[in-house]
């Protein structure tokens, strides 16, 4: 491990970054070379039918579009380590437009086109970039810190603006070729999405099977730019969009359902490239009800709501209703029966102010209690059936008056003559109950009151 470090540290030691060709090496490799010159061949001959019988692995056509979408990917990576070239030797001219402008390809023509000038109200940047990023240029430049590169690192640099801008010219000429050739390599996809952004799609995925395989939130940002606002706000900035927004179906979408219709997009268009990978339906038809699917969607989310329906009254019931009665129900009226209390408290005499538990008509107010005249709670308890029912039978249960011995009683009796006698208590109990009747009715039937000295 200790000598693959050292060899690591020794292969790059030996890289020289003043010089470009020892950084961008793509552009005089036998791969690029060959893979373009094809590319322009077929350009010039137009539009080729590819032989529907063949499989579409063994198409040499189909085989150079794979080719030229792997060749899009490396385009991409080398402009990406030529412009961190370009922003390293420029960096001394100009150190804030590496913040300014985040492309690698706008940067490139903005250092071109400015060169070595100081003053850059002397230097045209119309139609390289917007207004207001140009009018933010302009006010950065008058209070750079920078200084005029020497002649040599200028030269460098403007060599290396020049290789961005071939290889980003090489790069349109492969998406057009493969843009010509989508209708048969991707039917489906060029429906929903156009040929052009299906082209571009497949060339920042790497391929169509590479875009099959990838989810449906990153196909939605593919080809997103880094927004420069340039201290504007964000409040009306748009959400992140890659190609997609360059669809005639985003287009023709209103700005207040544009995202909800990029979601829809990026979703079908992968359903589309992962039918387009498998040659599920090379004819497109599959694409066209995807197509259907999504115009009807968007027409569902613009229609208006429905009106709110006035609700009828319900049918008033002539008849009365069926309310339940019968010992239960009274009984339950009962235990939840509003007591005098209570009815005296809700209730008010007028010209008379209540009593309250705080006082001056604060906390709870009294109603009518207590003004009776003596100034007091006066309100009479009576027992409630339930209640009084209640005790009789707790009583009955105690006293055995329904047949049943107390257990207070015993069958020992201590007596001044025997000492200790069994005794019956219920005839004991009996004994005195018949005196007691006799000594109040006579033999006759008469009451008679006894009175006792």
């Amino acid at each position: 491990m200790e000598e693959d470090i050292d060899g690591d540290l020794a292969d790059i030691e030996t890289l020289n970054y003043d010089d470009l060709d020892s950084v961008s090496k793509l552009q005089k490799s036998q791969r690029y070379i060959d893979i373009m010159q094809k590319v322009e061949d077929a350009l010039e001959k137009g539009s080729h039918i590819s032989n529907q019988g063949m499989v579409l692995e063994d198409d040499p056509e189909y085989q150079l579009i794979v080719d030229c979408n792997g060749l899009s990917v490396d385009i991409e990576n080398e402009i990406v380590i030529i412009h961190n070239f370009i922003r390293d030797k420029y960096r001394l001219k100009f150190p804030e437009l590496e913040s300014l402008v985040h492309h690698p390809i706008d940067y490139a023509r903005v250092v071109k086109k400015i060169g070595n000038e100081m003053d850059l109200t002397l230097v045209d940047l119309e139609g390289l970039l917007p207004s207001a990023i140009i009018m933010v240029v302009s006010v950065t430049a008058s209070t750079t810190s920078g200084k005029p590169l020497p002649e040599d690192v200028l030269q460098k640099t403007v060599d290396a603006c020049d290789r961005a801008l071939a290889l980003d010219t090489a790069k349109k000429k492969v998406l057009e070729f493969v843009e010509s050739r989508m209708g048969y390599i991707a039917p489906n996809l060029s429906t929903i999405v156009g040929s052009a952004v299906a082209a571009k799609l497949m060339g920042t995925a790497g391929g169509l099977s590479a875009l099959a395989k990838m989810p449906a939130c990153n196909v939605q940002l593919l080809g997103a730019k880094k927004k420069t606002l340039a201290g504007f706000s964000t409040a009306t900035s748009q959400f992140r969009v890659g190609y997609i927004e360059q669809t005639e179906i985003f287009q023709t979408t209103p700005p207040a359902l544009r995202s909800r219709a990029c979601r829809l997009l990026a979703s079908k268009a992968t359903l589309a490239a992962r039918i387009d990978s498998t040659r599920g339906d090379p004819l497109g038809n599959a694409g066209k009800t995807l197509k259907e699917e999504i115009h009807k969607k968007i027409e569902k989310w613009q229609e208006p709501p429905p009106a709110k329906q006035p609700k009828p009254l319900p049918v008033p019931d002539s008849e009365p209703k069926k309310k339940r009665g019968g010992r239960r129900l009274r009984k339950m009226k009962e235990r939840y029966a509003i007591t005098d209390m209570r009815k005296l408290a809700n209730r008010m005499q007028f010209g008379v102010p209540e009593e309250s538990s705080l006082g001056d008509g604060l906390g709870e107010g009294y109603g009518m209690l207590g003004q009776a005249g003596s100034g007091k709670l006066r309100v009479s308890i009576g027992q409630s059936k339930l209640a009084a029912k209640v005790a009789k039978k707790f009583k009955e249960k105690n006293y055995g008056s329904s047949g049943a011995t107390s257990g207070l009683t015993s069958s020992l009796a201590f007596t001044p003559v025997q000492g200790i006698e069994l005794t019956n208590p219920q005839a004991h109990a009996h004994q005195l109950g018949s005196g007691t009747q006799s000594t109040y009715f006579s033999e006759t039937g008469t009451f008679s009151k006894i009175k006792r000295t």
